[in-house]
């Protein structure tokens, strides 16, 4: 079974890559995500920078998430226009500071409640000692120099 359409990856750079695999794998779920949630996958990694009420400014989701800074400023500005964070200048130097709005912070909760189902049924769909190969086998891939 291919995890994305033909059209998308073809079979032959599928064909014994582990990495492509890996990638199509990461792609697949990011865009059945993005469809139920209707949220970009851009917008849900800086969502998910704002834990327990943090204040971060720009270049700071940036960082964190190893994102261009003009992407983090579109999808900032985006979501300033819909109410789900507001800046704030800094008090020292020329930073704006970015904060979830209560209307953002019930829109990440709403994503993380779709994240956390989808992840609940895929590990449903392995015995425990699948899912921990499985695991096993991510951190030696993440691990590795080459």
């Amino acid at each position: 079974m291919n995890i994305l359409p033909k059209r998308e990856i073809p079979d032959d750079v599928l064909e014994g890559s582990v990495l492509a695999r890996i990638a199509a794998a990461y792609f697949s779920v990011g865009k059945r995500l993005e469809r139920k949630t209707q949220c970009s996958a851009t917008r849900g990694f800086i969502l998910s920078t704002f834990r327990d009420g943090a204040t971060l400014n720009q270049n700071q989701i940036a960082t964190l998430l190893g994102f261009d800074r003009t992407v983090v400023h579109r999808a900032v500005k985006s979501m300033v226009q819909e109410g789900l964070v507001a800046e704030r200048k800094a008090q020292s130097g020329r930073a704006i500071n970015v904060k979830l709005t209560a209307k953002g912070n019930k829109y990440r909760e709403r994503l993380i409640k779709a994240r956390t189902a989808a992840d609940d049924f895929i590990r449903q769909q392995m015995t425990p000692e699948e899912r921990e190969t499985l695991l096993r086998l991510l951190r030696l891939v993440a691990e590795c120099e080459f």
